[in-house]
């Protein structure tokens, strides 16, 4: 069957990261949603449902429907709320070098970082610099910034924890360097950093205002690194929403309301063997990755649903009738309905052993128009939380090895980040337990 996959051996394609010209000839293909690490069904993309529509009816709390004000992220907490709630339908992820000189210059970097999200996450009238300062903000928001819009991440490398700042004795025990997994065409402009930094909103507008603010006012202690900007589809028409290869993602995600779930997959506790100022905090995994639509659409609708397991149309398991039916994998030994290879099988084979294993993931597709050869440059901008990098991700990551689906993509970027407690109250701010003395 002519799947498209032998077309790509001679055909002109563009790199992942689109900025390194054309390095897809010859690379073998291994790592799709493994690269992504999508245990289930895969993406965590939440979006809005259109109002005639019904809303999507996955676990833990539900999007905003269009026209309506999301519920607000509240900015104070043990944890970054943003962390738990659905994906909005609009994003930027951003990855820093920190370029302040001293551990005095990053507690003040942070505190500034801690100050600026506060306020934008809050709403409300910049304050006036002067009449001969330059304006106070951008204006493209309006005189009064709305409260509630927005959303915010944060994280620290593995790199912040070297000898510049005294804190390698302070690391999060489990945090390293992303390494290049099987298959990747891992770019270096595309990848790691010294802190993250997730935005989220409805609105576009909304994001890029954020992240102008934030850079203005730590111009001198933050230099971006890399950055891409996703959105969330909307269900179509019901239930979770698609990838853009059409498929329903998120359907294996645990349920973020669950507290229990949250302490036993993705919050750091005490008792962990981390240090006591990251109790609370969450690890992430970012994986950028490009989908090879243009190859994945010239595939028979059989052999992409035996690919990924499911049914495109209702993303029910192809033994079952709903989107949210439970494999029956014991009744299906050799694979005849959902293949042995499958996407959904390997990632999550529903054994007790495999329970802990489950990843938060909060996904965006992205679309950056075409590459220097005029292929289409689209496809996944990747992110799971979890409470071990370990047991969770990379476990996750080596069971994928070798499905089927790795032939239609490429990771080419991403990172670990741990990302940080909460700010819990008006006088704390993001790191300041890592920086006591």
């Amino acid at each position: 069957m002519n799947d498209g996959r032998r077309e790509r051996t001679g055909g002109s394609g563009g790199s992942g990261g689109g900025t390194a010209g054309d390095r897809r000839s010859g690379v073998a293909r291994r790592g799709f949603l493994r690269g992504a690490a999508l245990a289930g069904a895969g993406l965590a993309a939440g979006g809005a449902a259109a109002p005639a529509r019904p809303p999507y009816a996955g676990p833990g709390p539900q999007p905003a429907l269009p026209g309506t004000a999301a519920a607000p992220v509240p900015f104070h907490g043990p944890h970054q709320a943003a962390i738990l709630t659905p994906p909005r339908r609009v994003t930027a992820f951003t990855a820093f070098d920190v370029t302040a000189e001293s551990r005095r210059d990053l507690a003040e970097l942070l505190r500034t970082l801690t100050a600026r999200a506060r306020f934008l996450t809050g709403g409300g009238v910049p304050e006036p610099l002067g009449i001969t300062g330059p304006p106070a903000d951008s204006g493209i928001l309006g005189a009064r910034l709305p409260g509630g819009a927005l959303a915010v991440t944060v994280g620290v490398g593995a790199s912040l924890f070297d000898d510049r700042f005294g804190l390698c004795a302070r690391a999060p025990r489990r945090l390293t360097a992303m390494p290049a997994f099987p298959d990747d065409d891992l770019q270096p402009a595309w990848c790691h950093g010294d802190l993250s930094l997730q935005l989220c909103a409805d609105d576009t507008d909304t994001v890029l205002h954020a992240l102008r603010d934030l850079t203005r006012h730590t111009r001198g202690g933050l230099q971006v690194r890399w950055r891409l900007d996703g959105f969330a589809s909307p269900p179509r028409p019901t239930g979770t929403p698609r990838n853009l290869f059409g498929f329903k993602d998120g359907t294996g995600n645990p349920d973020p309301g669950s507290a229990r779930a949250m302490r036993d997959l993705v919050w750091v506790g005490t008792g962990t063997g981390e240090p006591d100022w990251a109790v609370g905090g969450s690890y992430q995994a970012v994986r950028l990755i490009r989908m090879l639509v243009e190859f994945w659409d010239r595939v028979s609708l059989t052999e992409q649903e035996r690919m990924v397991g499911r049914a495109r149309e209702s993303g029910a398991p192809l033994d079952g009738d709903d989107e949210f039916d439970t494999p029956d994998y014991p009744g299906d030994p050799k694979g005849d309905v959902i293949p042995l290879d499958s996407h959904i099988r390997k990632a999550d084979p529903r054994t007790p052993g495999t329970a802990g294993q489950r990843l938060l993931r909060r996904a965006y597709n992205y679309d950056r128009g075409t590459d220097s050869n005029g292929n289409l440059d689209m496809g996944l901008l990747f992110c799971c939380y979890q409470q071990d990098l370990a047991r969770q991700f990379e476990t996750v990551q080596r069971r994928l090895a070798g499905e089927p689906l790795t032939d239609y993509v490429t990771p080419f970027g991403g990172g670990y980040f741990f990302a940080l407690p909460g700010v819990r109250d008006e006088t704390d701010w993001y790191g300041r337990a890592l920086l006591a003395q």
